[in-house]
């Protein structure tokens, strides 16, 4: 049986005409986001939002495409910011670091450094430089951003060598030298694999904390990451829409975050044990979400829809893999890909006509796996998609335009 609003969520959305409908029939059905998109903004105009829009309190935004469409939203200023810091704040391995005011460096996509310069700058009434200083990339008085180009696999040691120096300039504004690191785990992981490759590594100032909440991280570059840096390394999953829901401890294993919240999950298909999240949430005042549709998909510990109990979050709805034994989603194919081959630092499944694809990879040395390692790399792809599948090494794979990187790719 599907979870109904209870009243406290009833009182909160009556007067938003985008919940007329169910309001009067008495029942909520999932909401998709083409329902939202419809009709925006009037089908969640109140005069509390139209006032809030007016003074500032409210705001448009867009959602964070990965490689999937970007929904106009509306929400308090700094939102996710606000719930990422709470979260930091209040999580049991890392809250020292809070509390000790370790300034942040963030190292994610380049459009995030490009927005703060952008935001920076209208605030000095002129336009952002072609190339921002540090103090033009920090968002508030704890964080600044480091990334200046949208593709990390071909960032040079000249670039490398200045993160490393921002970096270290960030950690000696503390009173003890600390930092915390906030990070897309692939930007990482091709930082440090360069420090390494150019010498540059021992002047790596060590993080005291780091998170990691932008993107799906991969297996291979968790244990890459966390053979490396001695300091906690926590997963938050969130969206811009609703703020962060669930939070990784340093052992790796998810706890829910639901404040104003609560969580269903769906099965995208009987008896996949692949569940959809579903999410009612009054966080945020302006756009409250009944039984909304996040696009995200789950596994549980137990194969049930507890949301408990979830193990892992294993990529988007709309990016799952018809095959002849379910639906297959990144999450899946990542975790046969592991423990296939170790030494994999990404990859990507190609499809092509007549059920043929290729597991396009690269590799944290840089060099192609041996062949008896390749073969079972293909013979893995090949059994979860029942297609027959090729591993191919590849010296650089692309990536996307929003600066993450795709898992799923059709080729002609």
């Amino acid at each position: 049986m599907s979870r109904q609003p209870t009243p406290e969520e009833i009182e909160e959305i009556r007067g938003i005409p985008l919940y007329q409908p169910s309001l009067a029939q008495g029942y909520f059905p999932v909401l998709e986001k083409p329902v939202i998109a419809e009709g925006f903004p009037e089908n969640w105009m109140t005069p509390a939002l139209a006032a809030a829009l007016d003074s500032g309190d409210a705001e448009f935004v867009l959602s964070t495409g990965t490689n999937h469409a970007r929904m106009q939203i509306i929400r308090p200023p700094y939102f996710l910011l606000h719930s990422y810091y709470r979260l930091w704040s209040e999580h049991p391995d890392i809250a020292e670091t809070w509390e000790a005011g370790c300034p942040r460096v963030s190292l994610t996509t380049v459009m995030a450094t490009e927005h703060v310069a952008r935001v920076n700058a209208k605030r000095r009434g002129g336009e952002p430089a072609a190339t921002p200083a540090l103090d033009e990339r920090r968002l508030d008085a704890r964080t600044v951003y480091l990334n200046l180009s949208r593709d990390p696999a071909l960032w040079d040691r000249a670039e490398v060598g200045r993160m490393i120096e921002e970096i270290r300039s960030v950690q000696a504004s503390h009173p003890s030298g600390r930092y915390h690191l906030d990070c897309s785990t692939s930007h990482l992981a091709h930082l440090v694999r360069k420090a390494a490759d150019w010498g540059l590594w021992a002047d790596f100032p060590r993080p005291a904390s780091i998170i990691h909440a932008y993107e799906y991280t991969p297996a291979t570059v968790r244990r890459f990451l966390r053979a490396r840096f001695d300091c906690p390394i926590v997963d938050l999953f969130g969206s811009t829409e609703l703020g962060y829901l669930y939070y990784s401890d340093a052992e790796g294993a998810y706890h829910p975050y639901l404040d104003r919240m609560s969580v269903e999950l769906l099965e995208t298909v009987p008896d996949s044990g692949l569940y959809s999240l579903i999410v009612t949430s009054l966080r945020n005042p302006y756009m409250p979400l009944i039984r909304y549709r996040s696009g995200d998909v789950v596994r549980t510990l137990d194969g049930s829809p507890d949301p408990n109990r979830i193990a892992r979050f294993t990529g988007r709805e709309k990016e799952l893999l018809p095959t002849p034994h379910g639906p297959l989603s990144q999450g899946d194919l990542d975790e046969a890909v592991a423990a296939a081959a170790p030494g994999v630092f990404q990859h990507q499944l190609r499809l092509y006509e007549g059920e043929m694809a290729e597991l396009a990879y690269t590799t944290f040395t840089g060099g192609p796996l041996d062949g008896a390692a390749e073969r079972a790399l293909a013979e893995a792809a090949g059994s979860l998609t029942g297609r027959r599948c090729r591993a191919a090494h590849h010296d650089h794979l692309p990536i996307g335009r929003s600066g993450k990187y795709a898992w799923l790719a059709a080729h002609s």
